[in-house]
């Protein structure tokens, strides 16, 4: 197993008298933002012109210029804005103030991995990617925990690259639950198979055909909802504590015995198969290309797509029932 790095070995004061400037403030960017500046870092939130979260930054106390000035008064540059908006953002307002010396970051290795963002060579280059949403690395932070994180150097001009990846993951509070080494290469392709096929793709199409079946059977809405969409979190909360034997334990035999008989027969070897060749097309740039493409044709496709999944009735069942759970509270989006 590797190595995982703790607090103590994470806090190298390399950020030390240096300003962090954090471009973007949405769900990362409000996170990393606010974790640094409690942990004792100088940060300054990068921003456009007119931006809505000018003010959300303001009102919570940071520092706030445009982009291109932020990236030229600080020493270390996240980028935080999407994957799709980073290389035109990168060569308008970071590049211009990226003198020798200074550290690009990333929390995703998509744009230094497919070559849309292509740095000098006299700067450190590396990459810090939580492995949880930016509320939780924000909660987790706050309750005085951390989320575990990826650390990859990419570039090491200053010979200090890893050090300073150390010092903003301790910043942020991976490093309390540790932090791990893996590459651009690495962490571009296992996250977006990971998303594709199993976190996104594959779970939500799997809930959503689950909630068809029933329904198309006959059976109410609701029953159908809950039982193949409101209790995977259920699920996934016992995987996530103890990993697969705590949740078959926790689960009744009868749900295990179906575990077992019937789990094979939906993914099946072709579903495999399939998964092989979304890795394949992945690593080939495939899927970077198609979805470069897709930005630059105005997002017809995507947002076609996003509306008629809004609207199915997976959705508006789940908004019905989900108003009734006052446990529920509802997560503000940045």
């Amino acid at each position: 197993m590797k190595k995982i790095y703790k607090e103590n070995e994470c806090r190298t004061h390399a950020l030390d008298g240096k300003t962090i400037a954090i471009i973007g403030f949405g769900s990362q960017g409000h996170a990393h933002a606010l974790n640094l500046r409690e942990s004792g870092f100088d940060v300054v939130v990068g921003l456009y012109e007119g931006s809505p979260s000018w003010a959300k930054a303001e009102a919570v106390g940071l520092k706030v210029a445009t982009s291109s000035q932020a990236a030229e008064m600080a020493s270390v540059i996240m980028i935080l804005v999407s994957d799709e908006k980073q290389p035109d953002l990168y060569e308008k307002d970071i590049k211009p103030h990226l003198t020798t010396g200074k550290a690009l970051a990333f929390a995703h290795g998509f744009n230094i991995h497919f070559g849309r963002i292509i740095p000098a060579a006299d700067i450190d280059v590396f990459m810090i990617a939580p492995k949880g949403p930016g509320h939780t690395v924000r909660s987790q932070y706050q309750a005085g925990r951390g989320v575990p994180g990826l650390f990859a150097v990419h570039q090491d001009y200053t010979g200090k690259a890893r050090d300073i990846a150390f010092d903003y993951g301790y910043g942020i509070g991976c490093s309390r639950a540790g932090l791990l080494s893996t590459t651009f290469r690495e962490e571009t392709e296992t996250d977006l198979f990971g998303e594709q096929a199993v976190l996104c793709g594959g779970v939500t199409e799997l809930m959503k055909v689950g909630f068809e079946v029933l329904v198309e059977a006959g059976y109410d809405p609701e029953n159908a909802y809950y039982e193949c969409v409101h209790e995977m979190k259920l699920i996934i909360d016992m995987v996530a504590q103890g990993g697969l034997s705590l949740m078959r334990y926790s689960i009744s035999d009868t749900a295990e015995y179906g575990d077992y008989s019937v789990g094979r027969r939906i993914i099946t070897d072709e579903t495999k198969k399939e998964m092989k060749k979304v890795l394949q097309e992945i690593q080939e740039g495939v899927f970077a290309k198609n979805w470069i493409l897709e930005n630059q044709a105005g997002r017809p496709n995507f947002l076609s797509r996003r509306r008629l999944e809004s609207e199915h009735q997976v959705e508006q069942v789940g908004r019905e029932l989900r108003a009734m759970m006052s446990w529920n509270k509802e997560i503000e989006i940045l």
